[in-house]
């Protein structure tokens, strides 16, 4: 009788460690995806200048190969539904929608030079449905 009530305390105790340590794994995870999604939130409906933009748009590419996201035969990152992020601009001048990788690729010193100073407005945030990481960031020219 003994050993049974012994065996069930530590059958107990296991379960209730596995259960704390998922739990404990679960919170610390959703804390560091919170944390990851504020530093582009907090851009969301704000107007901010090409300059601020510009690093927004080289944290992500740094982001993009730190997670190893693939790159496309159209030289854009490929969404990977977990952690990849992809920007897109809308320039009024132009009227056009430019990737992040079209200027980034085509020199971010001579964006600085013509936009550094205009205004910029995050119009559209998404989501990743798998991870609820943010994985697009729309941006249009509210100045010219």
């Amino acid at each position: 009788m003994k050993k049974n009530i012994i065996l069930l305390s530590i059958v107990v105790v296991i379960i209730v460690a596995v259960v704390s340590f998922n739990y404990i794994n679960y919170t610390k995870q959703h804390n560091e995806i919170l944390k990851y999604n504020l530093e582009y939130e907090n851009n969301y409906q704000k107007e901010i200048y090409g300059i601020d933009l510009t690093t927004i748009i080289n944290k992500v590419i740094n982001n993009n190969e730190k997670n190893n996201v693939e790159i496309g035969q159209d030289k854009k990152y490929i969404n990977n539904e977990t952690n990849s992020i992809n920007i897109e601009i809308k320039i009024i001048d132009t009227d056009e929608i430019y990737s992040m990788e079209t200027l980034y690729n085509g020199g971010m010193e001579q964006f600085v030079q013509y936009y550094g100073n205009i205004q910029f407005k995050c119009t559209k945030i998404e989501y990743h449905k798998k991870t609820g990481r943010v994985s697009y960031l729309y941006f249009e020219q509210i100045s010219e």
